[in-house]
């Protein structure tokens, strides 16, 4: 399978941090703050929606190696924006550069990898004994 997606193709998503997404609530920690687990999610979305348009159907991506940074604690309430960039497509593999911010400050940073895989076939694996 050889799909060719371009570098280049940028995505940004926002949101507001909610209760949902707190250390607290993610079980990542006891303070009402943006956890870490909740920022991985929100740039794994980035980065996947950035493409996912592109793929013919019944292709997806699926994340398989994120190195992140959470830089700065953000309170329940803010607004959060992620940018992703895709930086390397090699065939099947793809390679983001993500950040992310609030209202204040960079709060995040990651190299995230991902995986063109058709989504039939990925789930009949998990099903085989």
């Amino acid at each position: 399978m050889e799909i060719d997606i371009p570098k280049g193709i940028e995505n940004q998503l926002t949101k507001t941090v909610l209760d949902s997404d707190s250390a607290s609530n993610c079980g990542s920690g006891l303070l009402p703050v943006f956890a870490t687990p909740a920022l991985v999610a929100f740039m794994e979305q980035t980065a996947h929606t950035s493409i996912e348009h592109l793929l013919p159907e019944g292709l997806t991506t699926v994340g398989a190696e994120i190195n992140v940074k959470h830089l700065k604690a953000t309170p329940l309430g803010m607004q959060i924006r992620c940018h992703s960039t895709l930086v390397e497509s090699d065939g099947r593999r793809l390679v983001f550069n993500i950040e992310a911010y609030d209202e204040v400050a960079k709060i995040g940073e990651a190299v995230h990898i991902r995986y063109i895989v058709d989504s039939k076939r990925f789930m009949d694996k998990l099903v085989q004994k």
